[in-house]
């Protein structure tokens, strides 16, 4: 943590240091919230917890701005935990392990936790310097964000009493973020039977690697490869070819993570498994190039494995394959109204098979509700052709645009006034909890913004150290030019 001791600025990065010292995936952010409201109380601030768990900590205006509009700064409590595979971290006991790589802080074989830790630690900070001036100020720490926005569904009316609420979630400097996509759950369960693997048979574990993987949000424009899609791809097209039996396929462990890695464990004639090798190299051709680009490090193996267990009949191993090989992933449609930004998609985020069941997870994200009636309806079709049980769950609204709105207008001119450009008034594709934040509080005018954060979601996550610089400057002079209510 030494190196994240001389950056600038300091409180910030002093802060961020501990958060990535406290281990705090979704589900698991009990000791940094412990630590946040004793660090709270410390210092003398007014600290709450809701029933969810939020922290709301109050700090009084800087002397002769007690009449200005009183301001919430907002960021989420925990992390998505991914790592590559040979990286042994267990996220939920061990600290993220930051280093400086040239202008780019990154982690050592696992996510940073700069989304949303970075946008967490500046409010933080903001707590603490005595420097930043600033109106009535409010920071919201929510629960649960990357695994299903808990903490934002859960927030209650008349907890907050600011006016303007700025999320600091954002992953792009020089753009200033005014709305976003909603989002709904979907899974597909696949009844599955059994038999026994015939005698003859050897058993091996195919393995699709080296994927970039990423946000399936704001990542999902790029094309990268779906590790589940891929290798789906592969036995629908060489299963019966090489009389393929499947036993087991795993693939991804966060729906809104685009998956990186996928594995099948499958059995095989033993006169065919040279068969199956030649039809991997084939296949890696194929990958290579049609991905290599965006995912040139994209690797197909086959090993022996100690697995056992019964095969799927060939008729549930081929309308597993048949639906997650079918089932659509990406962008399903692009936006009429704001250019350049993704309308509509769906990732493919689980797949797993248990002993009797096969299920498929996806997120569907878009800025338009139909949008996502449109691809719930497609997989409900889906579903029925291959007799599978499906249900959406768990729908947040998206973060309607408001060209009106004030604080958006104040942002852009100070960003002017800052640094000689306009920046970049974005929607953004990726889920924001700002949606939810309008059922409790119509009124509360709104805006995004933060650092430049590559990778999210993926172990290749990295923050541009920088742009950390700029978003402290952009969030510490805004908060200073809030107007009077």
């Amino acid at each position: 943590m030494s190196e994240l001791s001389q950056l600038s600025p300091q409180p910030l990065w002093d802060f961020f240091a501990k958060i990535c010292s406290i281990p705090h995936p979704s589900y698991h952010e009990e000791a940094l919230a412990t630590y946040i409201v004793e660090w709270a109380n410390e210092q003398q601030l007014w600290c709450e917890r809701d029933a969810t768990g939020n922290i709301l900590i109050r700090k009084p205006a800087t002397t002769g701005m007690e009449n200005r509009k009183p301001v919430a700064l907002q960021a989420h409590l925990d992390m998505v935990p991914q790592k590559n595979n040979a990286t042994e971290h267990d996220f939920a006991r061990d600290p993220i392990q930051p280093w400086v790589d040239g202008e780019w802080l990154k982690a050592r074989g696992t996510t940073l936790g700069a989304d949303n830790g970075i946008g967490m630690a500046s409010a933080l900070a903001v707590l603490a310097d005595e420097q930043v001036e600033h109106g009535p100020l409010e920071v919201l720490l929510t629960m649960t964000e990357e695994a299903g926005m808990e903490g934002a569904f859960g927030l209650q009316p008349n907890w907050l009493q600011a006016e303007i609420l700025i999320n600091t979630d954002s992953e792009e400097e020089g753009e200033v973020y005014m709305g976003c996509a909603g989002g709904i759950d979907f899974l597909s369960e696949l009844t599955i039977q059994r038999e026994a693997i015939p005698a003859d048979y050897q058993i091996l574990e195919v393995s699709l690697k080296g994927l970039r993987g990423g946000h399936s949000g704001a990542d999902i424009h790029l094309g990268l490869g779906n590790a589940t899609k891929l290798l789906a791809r592969f036995f629908a097209e060489y299963r019966d070819h090489l009389e393929l039996r499947l036993v087991d396929f795993k693939g991804g462990n966060l729906r809104n993570a685009i998956p990186r890695e996928a594995n099948a464990v499958v059995a095989i004639a033993t006169e065919h498994a040279p068969r199956l090798k030649q039809a991997l190299n084939e296949y890696l051709v194929v990958l290579q190039n049609e991905v290599a680009p965006k995912d040139k490090n994209v690797t197909l193996e086959v090993q022996p494995t100690s697995h056992t267990g019964q095969a799927l009949t060939v008729e549930s191993r081929d309308r597993f394959i048949n639906l997650l090989n079918a089932t659509p992933n990406g962008v399903i449609r692009n936006s009429d109204v704001a250019p350049g930004v993704v309308e509509t998609s769906l990732n493919i985020g689980i797949v797993a098979l248990e002993e009797d069941q096969a299920k498929i997870y996806c997120l569907i994200r878009s800025l338009i509700d139909s949008g996502q009636d449109y691809v719930v309806s497609m997989l409900h079709s889906l579903g029925s052709l291959a007799n599978a049980k499906t249900q959406a769950s768990g729908s947040y609204p998206g973060w309607q645009p408001d060209a009106d709105s004030a604080i958006m207008a104040l942002t852009r001119e100070i960003y002017l006034d800052l640094f000689g450009k306009k920046p970049n008034i974005q929607v953004i594709h990726a889920g924001l909890e700002c949606g939810l934040f309008r059922k409790p509080y119509p009124q509360l005018d709104m805006v995004s913004i933060g650092p430049t954060i590559t990778g999210p979601h993926s172990p290749d996550e990295q923050v541009h150290i920088g742009s950390v610089a700029l978003y402290w400057q952009l969030l510490t002079t805004l908060l200073k030019a809030v107007p009077t209510k």
